[in-house]
Parts: C-alpha cells; sequence; structure tokens
C-alpha cells in the first residue's frame, strides 16, 4: 500500500492545478504508482496481468508508463491490489486525466510514433538539459532555419515539409514566459558555423539565439572549437528533469529513423556526467552574445 505522504501526493496531483502535470507525466506517475502497489502486495507482473487478461509485458509497459491506461485495467488491479475507496478515486481520477491527448495528436501525418513520447516529456519536463553537435537544437531554430533544413537533400510535398515546421514552432512555445520549466543547451561551435541557407537567414538565427539567451530560465553555452576535443564522438544528447520526485530522469539519443529511451541509473548517470563535463569545458553563458556576435561577423 501506498504510505501517507504518497497518498497525500496523489490527492494534491488529482485535487490541485495540473498545468504542470500534462498527460504523459501524469501517465507515468499513475504507472509508477501501480508497481509499488503491486510489489507492495507481493503480486508478480505475470499474475497482474492474468487479473485483467493481458500479458506481463502490457504490465510492464503500464507500469513504466509506455502505453494508455484503460479505465478497467486499472480498477481491476486497484481491486487485486486492496487499494481502500479513496486512494482508488483518486488513482483513477488521474488515470482519467492521463488519457487526454497531447497538441501533437493533431500532427500525426508528420510525427512518427517513436517521437510522441518524447513531445509529451519535453513539454511536461521541469529542465531540459541538452547538447547539440552540428545544428541548432529544435526548440531554438527559426522558421526560416527550419523549413531550410527540412527540405535539404529531401523531395517532399511543401504541405509535409510546412506541417513539420509547424510543429517546430508550436513546440517552441514551452519557451514563451511565463515559462514552467528551464532550458540549459550546450552547443558546439560548429553548429553555429555550419550554413543552413544563405547569410542573412544565418544570421537572422544567430540573432535569435542571442535573444532566446537573455531569457531568464535559459542557459546557453557554446563549446569553441578551443576546447579541443576533450568529448569523443559523442551526438546529440538531451536528458529530460521533472518536479515530480517519483519521476527519474530520462535520457533522449534521437536516430533518423528512432530514438533511445534511457532510464536505467547507470545509462543516465553517465550522461548527467558528460552535461557536466561540457558545462565546465564550455564558455559561460555570459560569454554567449559575444561569441555569438563574433561568428555573425564573419559570415
Amino acid at each position: 500500500m501506498l504510505n501517507s505522504r504518497e497518498i497525500g501526493d496523489l490527492t494534491e496531483l488529482s485535487e490541485g492545478d495540473l498545468r504542470l502535470q500534462g498527460p504523459t507525466v501524469l501517465r507515468l506517475l499513475v504507472g509508477a504508482h501501480l508497481r509499488r502497489l503491486r510489489e507492495a502486495c507481493g503480486i508478480s507482473r505475470e499474475d497482474a496481468g492474468y487479473a485483467i487478461r493481458a500479458s506481463h509485458s502490457k504490465i510492464s509497459r503500464m507500469e513504466l508508463g509506455r502505453t494508455s491506461l484503460k479505465h478497467n485495467d486499472v480498477a481491476d488491479l486497484l481491486t487485486l491490489y486492496g487499494v481502500r475507496e479513496a486512494e482508488r478515486s483518486t488513482v483513477l481520477a488521474l488515470t482519467e486525466r492521463a488519457g487526454a491527448g497531447g497538441w501533437w495528436r493533431d500532427y500525426r501525418d508528420v510525427v512518427p510514433d517513436w517521437q510522441e513520447a518524447y513531445l509529451g516529456l519535453e513539454q511536461d519536463a521541469a529542465l531540459i538539459r541538452t547538447y547539440e553537435v552540428q545544428l541548432v537544437p529544435q526548440l531554438l531554430q527559426t522558421e526560416d532555419y527550419a523549413r531550410t533544413l527540412l527540405t535539404l537533400g529531401r523531395n517532399e510535398p511543401a504541405e509535409h515539409v510546412e506541417r513539420q515546421v509547424a510543429v517546430r514552432m508550436r513546440r517552441r512555445r514551452i519557451l514563451d514566459p511565463p515559462a514552467n520549466r528551464k532550458l540549459w543547451v550546450v552547443m558546439d561551435e560548429a553548429a553555429l558555423r555550419r550554413r543552413v541557407g544563405d547569410a542573412a537567414l544565418m544570421r537572422a538565427q544567430l540573432e535569435h539565439l542571442r535573444q532566446v539567451a537573455e531569457l531568464p530560465h535559459v542557459t546557453l553555452q557554446v563549446l569553441t572549437f578551443g576546447a579541443g576535443g576533450h568529448v569523443g564522438n559523442v551526438g546529440p544528447v538531451t536528458m529530460l528533469r521533472f518536479a515530480e520526485t517519483a519521476l527519474e530522469d530520462v535520457v533522449y539519443l534521437q536516430r533518423l529513423t528512432g530514438a533511445q529511451y534511457l532510464t536505467k541509473g547507470p545509462d543516465v548517470l553517465a550522461y548527467r556526467d558528460l552535461l557536466n563535463r561540457l558545462v565546465v569545458l564550455a564558455e559561460p553563458a555570459t560569454a554567449t552574445p559575444a561569441v555569438l556576435r563574433r561568428i555573425s561577423a564573419e559570415l
């Protein structure tokens, strides 16, 4: 059973302001609580799956927040775990709210399935840390930069490209004040010098970065060429942290046709250490405006 503190946390989430808890985080929270309930009762995933006419793998996906939560499934599990009525009502209320769709569902034609989970996590994160090597991070791209990038080497209909651009511009809203999260970016100097479009487009992109860097909830650092090759061959990395203490950090590694979501302690710790090293190696955030002006003048 949940202890008094955990029950209080659930009650606060169900009755309080849920603007900071989107459907993805709520699904993760409910899943984590279901796992704790099951383990406290000494019930295996196989037996829990049998109770809801499902496999043990579905129970695992539910507990990890990687699948939608059906009201009847959660209700049956709560009965199996002997949960009392007050606690049961709270968990089921959260389950209903976790079923709400995110804005990205309107863009299913251009958002692959493997990216949907990330968009939910990104929107719900309290802190987003990212390291980019070759390109401006998507959250910081201007519309023209994104459009040009999405058309390079591709032969896609213009409407398809515009909807992809719209997704990136919609994602940028999480940085609009008053922002409920912090963004901490380390960009390799190569990403700032890599020409996407003409010089005017790049200068506009660099100016946008300068303006964003002035926001109190954004920290932007540049890993200049002078830092050398101390971090090895590491591609773009994003780490997401959530305000809810029940949720662990998530490391997101995007690939050409898919993505990896790392949640195991040793993996997360390795990438956290990497991001911390990059922060030390990069120029301080106070130097970023000068670096951006220098690169813009050299275009």
